[in-house]
């Protein structure tokens, strides 16, 4: 059997060697070009590395190869067998470098990843320290800016809260726990009397009529941080109550500790006033009611009595026992008869003829009565009566009866005194159309006690025999029947010195004629009851 021809093998493999050489070198160069495009980045650095291993891996195969044939074909195999060991020898240190840079790949991966790691936090590192760099310069650009802004902000925020403190019309304060007020607006001094001018050193204690409120005041505040709807009494400067409604709020430390207080005081006084004048005038309306009723009851039996009293007289000589004792039955029955006539009175129930009056003429027509008799209890009466005072509608007798009732009252209230003096005063308050007569004694006063009582039938303070107590009961049905109203003060306000003192003062109130026409034809006692009460 014939051996088969070794040529095409050996040009194949000549031919094979000769592609590995161009290939490997290619792979080379284009490694180089990632290499040099992309310097940072590893994988074409390691890549550049082991295609040079692998080329110098390639030319020394590949020429080993085509020297062997060249060699072999020309006989010469002894220079070969010579040869063989070195070539076989360099291509085995070349392929170990080629294992070796692939070996060391993933160490140098992991190096590589420690570094990018590293780079990577500086980078971020640098990147934050030049945002910050960028806003500490914006900031110190715009720093004044910036001041200025929120100094304005500030400014207005102030000036806002100020302008709520200074022009409130309730009391607002700050104070400590020492009780002392920090800080007070304009009205809540007004609302204390001490005007507009800061009094040093108030304490709650001078402001409290009483001491048990500022305990309950904060011990409130103590348990719940603050007050809501606190009804207490305050103390003027000149000693005069008024009373106020406070809601308050505790102010604390950092530590939690209560420090301070603010709150706002509203005046309840006068709506105290009014409440109270409202449910004594619902009160008289309910009386007034009944009177009517008992007066008409009464009425008839004793008009029953009078007249078979005074018939029965007819039977009698004037001079007999049974006369006499007739006449004391008549005089008596007359008597409770005029009782009667004062509770229709009151009740509202009698007519009478209005008019348009002048009130100076009428406490005129009063005065020239009743100051003789008042005289000589070295009682001296003061008129100032106003010039061209409008007139009002009314009954000038009821009127007339009205201020005879009140200087008695005047006249005994200065008994045991050794004399006095009555203030009598008319004035026009041409904002609300009234006409007002003040008169005002320097007696003994009256006590609250009995200043909420002097309207109410049949209450009076002076001995029995003296009064039925249905004096200013039925002056108060009067007035009101004219659509006024009539108030009380004791201790009395001076005008003249603007202060308090000692004495009762009554007031009236009555509408001008043109609006007086209302009452004119309100003769029903409900309806009567449906006008309103004139303000002050």
């Amino acid at each position: 059997m014939s051996a088969l021809p070794l040529f095409p093998v050996n040009l194949v493999n000549m031919a094979g060697s000769v592609a590995d050489i161009i290939f490997s070198f290619l792979a080379m160069r284009y490694a180089y070009l990632l290499s040099r495009r992309q310097r940072d980045n590893f994988l074409w650095g390691f890549l550049f590395y082991f295609c040079m291993a692998l080329s110098a891996f390639s030319v020394s195969r590949a020429v080993g190869h085509i020297v062997k044939q060249f060699l072999l074909m020309a006989g010469d195999d002894q220079i070969w067998a010579g040869i063989a060991p070195y070539s076989g020898g360099v291509n085995t240190l070349l392929l170990i470098s080629v294992s070796a840079v692939t070996l060391f790949y993933n160490k140098s991966v992991q190096a590589y990843e420690a570094v990018e790691q590293r780079a990577s936090k500086l980078k971020n590192a640098n990147l934050r320290l030049r945002k910050a760099a960028a806003e500490l310069q914006e900031l110190n650009l715009h720093l004044e800016d910036k001041v200025e802004e929120r100094t304005f902000e500030l400014s207005k925020s102030e000036k806002k809260f100020r302008h709520l403190f200074s022009n409130s019309k309730d009391m607002i304060f700050f104070g400590d726990t020492a009780n002392n007020l920090l800080e007070i607006n304009e009205s809540g001094l007004e609302m204390l009397g001490y005007g507009r001018d800061k009094e040093p050193h108030l304490n709650l204690y001078q402001i409290f009529h009483n001491e048990d409120d500022v305990f309950s005041y904060y011990e409130m505040l103590d348990d719940d941080g603050y007050i809501k709807d606190f009804e207490a009494e305050f103390q003027k400067k000149d000693g005069s109550i008024i009373y106020v409604l406070i809601s308050a709020t505790a102010i604390y430390n950092d530590d939690h500790c209560i420090v301070g207080c603010e709150g706002i005081a509203k005046d309840l006084t006068r709506v105290k006033t009014m409440t109270e004048q409202l449910v004594a005038n619902e009160k008289m309306v309910s009386v007034g009611q009944m009177a009517a009723g008992v007066a008409h009851e009464i009425n008839t039996p004793l008009g029953i009595i009078l007249g078979y009293t005074q018939l029965m007289k007819d039977d009698f000589a004037q001079d007999s026992e049974a006369y006499e004792n007739l006449s004391v039955i008549e005089r008596q029955t007359r008597a409770s008869r005029k009782i009667v006539a004062d509770l229709l009175k009151f009740s509202r129930q009698s007519g009478g003829i209005r008019m348009n009056i002048n009130l100076n003429d009428v406490l005129r027509d009063v005065i020239a009565v009743t100051e003789h008799n008042i005289n000589l209890d070295h009682i001296k009466i003061h008129v100032d009566l106003a010039g061209n005072l409008p007139e009002i509608v009314g009954d000038a007798e009821k009127l007339r009866q009205v201020f005879v009732n009140l200087l008695n009252n005047a006249g005994h209230a200065m008994e045991g005194l050794g004399g006095g003096d009555i203030f009598i005063t008319t004035y026009y308050d041409g904002k609300n159309r009234h006409v007002i007569a003040r008169l005002r004694d320097t007696g003994q006063g009256i006590s609250e006690e009995v200043k909420v009582k002097i309207f109410e039938p049949f209450f009076t303070t002076k001995p029995v025999g003296k009064g039925t107590g249905l004096g200013l009961s039925v002056s108060y049905g009067i007035i009101k029947n004219h659509g006024g109203i009539i108030e009380v003060e004791s201790p009395a306000l001076d005008q003249k010195l603007n202060k308090k003192v000692q004495g009762t003062a009554f007031t009236i109130v009555l509408p001008c004629a043109e609006e007086a026409d209302v009452t004119a034809v309100c003769k029903d006692a409900e309806l009567l009851g449906e006008v309103k009460s004139w303000p002050k």
